[in-house]
């Protein structure tokens, strides 16, 4: 092992005791000490790590600062025992940090990609995305959230996903319909048939039989979205796995505004099922969806009668 993947190791191993997850930080930085490694760098210096950064030239310039970013944070450690590392200036592919409107799925569109999943080769790798797909849809998990999910953490007498120590370091338990149940129990059954004796005690495998990762679904679900033929709305983003969560939440504030219930009074409902610290992390979807906000006009306008 060379001196700068030990030193990204105990640098990773430090911050994810404080807390901090690094899911994404942790396999890019293992793609920078492995470019590294192949130019023979003995240290990080700045040419070295925007060549790294910048290297998927088609990427968006966001990318490429979280990249760079990513390296510039290990830098600052790896500098207090290798001065000669240098340190990215934070001003080095800069961008403005712009939040895009979310890719809010359209019932007919999750049944396509569903159905996409299904024309992947592997058996197992087809159900795991088909299974994937279906649960963050109906249940409004985050990604990374179904891929820590482990085997005992499906409680099939009490209806339940059990989450834990998810984002915040916070865990909450889910409620599942009965045919959430049932798909899962059959992913299981098959899962159990591909992989009798598993390497690890995830729930959703990979067709080694290790836990999924981020990226390669994020590689894979592009795929599907590519089969499915969906394109990005106007002035929308890309469909993502984690617009799945945010049509959930969408699906759930437009269905109470339509049953007349005060929706300002159940968000706390809807922020503690998603696992946010506190409603106004879950009233940014209001401004999400057009449909959401005529909704709320339309509920507004009778008030702003009798105020004139």
């Amino acid at each position: 092992m060379s001196a700068l993947r030990s030193a990204a190791e105990d640098y990773l191993r430090v911050r994810r005791a404080l807390g901090y997850k690094l899911e994404v930080q942790g396999w890019l930085l293992d793609e920078f000490i492995t470019y590294l490694e192949q130019i023979e760098a003995t240290t990080i210096t700045v040419d070295a790590a925007v060549a790294w950064a910048t290297s998927p030239a088609a990427a968006e310039r966001s990318y490429w600062a979280q990249r760079l970013s990513v390296v510039r944070q290990f830098a600052r450690h790896l500098q207090t025992i290798d001065p000669a590392c240098e340190i990215p200036a934070a001003a080095l592919l800069p961008f403005r940090p712009r939040r895009g409107i979310p890719h809010l799925y359209q019932p007919e569109e999750i049944t396509a990609l569903i159905a996409a999943a299904s024309t992947l080769p592997m058996a197992l790798q087809a159900a795991t995305y088909r299974t994937l797909i279906g649960l963050l849809a109906v249940t409004g998990l985050r990604l990374g959230e179904a891929i820590r999910l482990d085997r005992d953490d499906l409680d099939v007498d009490h209806q339940l996903l059990r989450i834990l120590n998810s984002k915040f370091g916070k865990s909450r338990e889910v409620a599942l319909h009965e045919s959430t149940i049932h798909a899962l129990e059959n992913y299981g059954r098959l899962r159990e048939e591909r992989f009798p004796k598993p390497r690890c005690e995830a729930f959703f495998l990979s067709t080694r039989g290790t836990r999924l990762l981020a990226p390669s679904i994020h590689e894979t679900f592009n795929r599907l979205v590519a089969i499915a033929g969906l394109t990005p709305r106007p002035a929308g983003r890309r469909p993502r796995p984690h617009d799945l969560r945010h049509a959930f939440a969408v699906r759930t504030l437009l269905d109470w505004y339509r049953d007349g219930l005060d929706v300002q009074a159940r968000l706390p409902l809807l922020s503690t099922w998603l696992g946010h610290v506190n409603p106004a992390s879950t009233f940014w979807y209001l401004t999400a969806a057009p449909e959401l906000l005529a909704l709320a006009a339309d509920r507004l306008d009778p008030t702003l009668e009798g105020l004139a």
